[in-house]
C-alpha cells in the first residue's frame, strides 16, 4: 500500500508545518468530549515491535488476563498466533499454535466462554491439514479449535474480514470482502460477490444481510444491538483477473473509505436503512469497535479514530504504524491495545470498551 500521510503533514495558510500535531500522542477535536474519554491522566506507549505483516483479529479473554492476537501475512502459510500475557510485567508477547492450527483469523471477538474467530486464509495443504476461510471457535482453556461455517451453498468464503455478535440474539455477523486473494492469503479466486452475513448459531444457517458496499472490512453492534456499523474499504482493492494472480492491493483517495450505520430489526435479524456517518480522512476505516457508551472507535491508517454515533471526530490516537484492530483489557475495560503492521501498542484513559459475554 502507499504511504499515508497525517493531518501533521497539513501546511497552514501562514506557510508553517503544524508539527505539534504530527508528534502528539493525542489529537482532540470536540475539547469536552476528548478531554472526557482521555480522563485525567492518559498514557500512549508502544510496547512490541513485530514484523510488517498484518496483525489482526484481537480478543481478549479475562479469565486468563491474556490477549490473542493474530499475524497474516506474511509469510504465507503462517500458522502460529500470538498471545500478550498481562499477568506478566512488563507484559509478554509470545507463539502459540491451536489444536487444529487456524490460518489467517482475520476478525476476531469472544462469547459465550470461546474466542470467535474469522478465519480468512485458505489453502490445500497448510501443516498437512486443509485449511479453508471459515468461522472457527477457540476454546482458549483447553486450545481445541472448531469449524462453525466454511462455505455458503458450496461457494467459498472470500475473506471473513471482521465479526461481531449481537447481543441480544447470539447470533454472528460478518463481513466478506475479497482482501485474501488480493494478498495471497487464499488459493481460490473469490467465488462470491462482496457481502456482509449472519450465521444463525441455533440452525446453522447463514443469511445475506447486505450486499451494497464495496469492501465491507469493520462490523460491530451498539451496546444494545439497535444499530450495525460496517466499514467500506473500497479505496483499498485491486483487480480480480487471472492474467493478474494475487496483485496485492493499492489506495485510492476516490475510492469509498467510509462508515455506514444500518438500524437492525427488532428480532436481530435485518440490518436496513443503511446511511453514511463518517468518511476517514486519512486513510481507510478498518478495524472497528463500539466503546460502552455508544462511541465509535476504528482504525485509520497511522492511529485510531474516535467518533460520537453521529459521526462526528472527537479524538485521533495517533500511532507510527498502520493500525489494523485493537481491543480492550483490564478489569474495567480502560485499556486498550492496538496492533498492526510493525507495532503493538497501548492506550489508558477513560473510555471503556463493552464486556463481551
Amino acid at each position: 500500500m502507499d504511504a499515508v500521510t497525517t493531518f501533521g503533514d497539513t501546511t497552514v495558510a501562514n506557510g508553517t508545518v503544524l508539527q505539534d500535531v504530527k508528534t502528539a500522542d493525542f489529537i482532540v477535536y470536540n475539547k469536552e468530549k476528548g478531554l472526557d474519554i482521555l480522563g485525567s491522566n492518559p498514557s500512549y506507549e508502544y510496547v512490541f515491535a513485530v514484523n510488517d505483516a498484518v496483525h489482526e483479529a484481537p480478543v481478549y479473554v479475562a479469565s486468563q488476563n491474556k490477549l490473542y492476537l493474530s499475524q497474516l501475512a506474511p509469510p504465507p502459510g503462517y500458522l502460529p498466533q500470538l498471545v500478550v500475557d498481562l499477568n506478566q510485567d512488563p507484559p509478554t508477547l509470545s507463539e502459540y499454535l491451536s489444536d487444529p492450527p487456524v490460518y489467517a483469523p482475520n476478525g476476531g471477538t469472544f462469547h459465550d466462554g470461546k474466542i470467535i474467530w474469522g478465519a480468512s486464509g485458505g489453502n490445500r495443504s497448510i501443516g498437512g491439514t486443509e485449511q479453508r476461510i471459515s468461522l472457527r471457535t477457540l476454546d482458549p482453556e483447553t486450545n481445541k479449535t472448531t469449524s462453525l461455517v466454511n462455505n455458503y451453498f458450496g461457494y467459498y468464503f472470500n475473506t471473513i474480514d471482521d465479526i461481531a455478535v449481537h447481543p441480544k440474539t447470539g447470533d454472528i455477523w460478518f463481513t466478506d470482502p475479497q482482501y485474501s486473494w488480493f494478498n495471497d492469503i487464499t488459493d481460490t479466486p473469490p467465488q462470491l460477490p462482496c457481502a456482509s452475513y449472519r450465521y444463525n448459531t441455533s440452525s446453522g444457517a447463514v443469511v445475506v444481510v447486505d450486499d451494497s458496499i464495496g469492501q465491507p472490512n469493520g462490523i460491530a453492534f451498539t451496546p444494545d444491538g439497535s444499530i450495525v456499523y460496517i466499514s467500506d474499504t473500497a479505496a483499498v482493492s485491486a483487480p480480480i483477473d487471472p492474467k493478474y494472480g494475487h496483485p496485492g492491493s493499492t489506495f485510492n483517495t476516490t475510492h469509498r473509505r467510509t462508515i455506514y450505520a444500518f438500524d437492525v430489526s427488532e428480532d436481530g435479524a435485518h440490518a436496513y436503512n443503511k446511511r453514511a456517518i463518517y468518511l476517514a480522512p486519512g486513510f481507510v476505516p478498518d478495524g472497528l469497535k463500539v466503546a460502552a457508551n455508544g462511541y465509535i472507535l476504528t482504525g485509520c491508517g497511522r492511529g485510531v479514530d474516535v467518533l460520537d454515533p453521529s459521526g462526528e471526530l472527537l479524538l485521533t490516537i495517533q500511532t507510527n504504524y498502520t493500525v489494523q484492530n485493537f481491543a480492550w483489557t483490564g478489569p474495567e475495560l480502560k485499556t486498550l491495545w492496538l496492533m498492526g503492521n510493525g507495532g503493538i501498542s497501548k492506550v489508558e484513559w477513560n473510555l471503556p470498551g463493552q464486556v463481551l459475554k
